[in-house]
């Protein structure tokens, strides 16, 4: 009986230990297709609230979704546009950045992005990526 309970507390103290480590997941969004970009944030939003850390990377088309004010379809069946689920992400703890290379081939600057996105760092993000554990997705 003794043994059992030894066990069992070992299992559960395991169990918390696995818990309690979050895992990191890496999204990289590129493409200009609504549809893809929220399929990307609405995952970004699922691995949150499953309590996993998450960066979002978006370029190319995708790092307009980062420009305040820009106009963008709304995506059913919550009708919301991909800037909405951006913000969503934002006030929920994403890290969110527009590539390095977003801004000086757009003609845009920081300030005109969403408050609580910025610039990537190259280095920062490669240094990220090759953390143990990182899981990444890309669209």
């Amino acid at each position: 009986m003794k043994l059992r309970h030894t066990v069992l507390a070992a299992l559960a103290a395991s169990t918390l230990a696995a818990g309690a480590h979050a895992a990191d997941l890496f999204v990289s969004i590129h493409s200009g297709s609504a549809m893809a970009q929220g399929a990307g944030l609405v995952l970004a939003g699922q691995a949150l609230e499953q309590k996993a850390s998450v960066r979002v990377l978006l370029c190319d088309a995708a790092g307009d979704i980062a420009v305040a004010g820009k106009e963008l379809p709304t995506l059913k069946p919550r009708n919301v546009t991909p800037q909405q689920m951006l913000q969503g992400l934002i006030q929920a703890g994403a890290k969110v950045e527009v590539c390095a290379l977003y801004l000086p081939n757009t003609g845009r600057q920081a300030s005109d992005l969403l408050p609580g996105v910025t610039p990537a760092k190259p280095a920062d993000v490669a240094a990220h990526l090759l953390k143990p554990g990182v899981q990444t997705l890309a669209f």
